[in-house]
């Protein structure tokens, strides 16, 4: 099994809590942002707020996070509320602007 290098952040978390995965950015109007689990993008936020996405919208169905997703427009970070152990994995945040791409990957694992 292949390790992920997680930028040294982990987050444990109580089954039923909520948590929220900081960017650490003040998002910028044309900043593009998108949040993977385990490889599946699972939200988006974009410039124009019409085409942010969260689980289904993003995934053609996949119904996985089902409405447990919020998404702070002014920050791009990611809350999952009611958290159960299937949401446990390596969480990546992309963030696109007009001249780079920064990534930031975050483990979260919930007890």
């Amino acid at each position: 099994a292949s390790s992920v290098e997680t930028d040294g952040v982990s987050v444990s978390v109580m089954e039923g809590d909520s948590v929220t995965l900081l960017t650490g950015i003040k998002k910028k109007q044309e900043d593009r942002i998108r949040w993977y689990c385990n490889d599946t993008r699972i939200a988006q936020i974009s410039g124009d707020p019409s085409k942010t996405c969260t689980d289904v919208q993003c995934n053609e169905g996949t119904e996985r996070f089902r409405d447990r997703l919020k998404v702070d427009h002014q920050t791009g970070s990611l809350t999952i509320t009611n958290i159960t152990s299937t949401d446990s994995g390596v969480y990546q945040l992309k963030i696109f602007s007009s001249n780079s791409i920064s990534e930031k990957t975050l483990s979260v694992s919930v007890h």
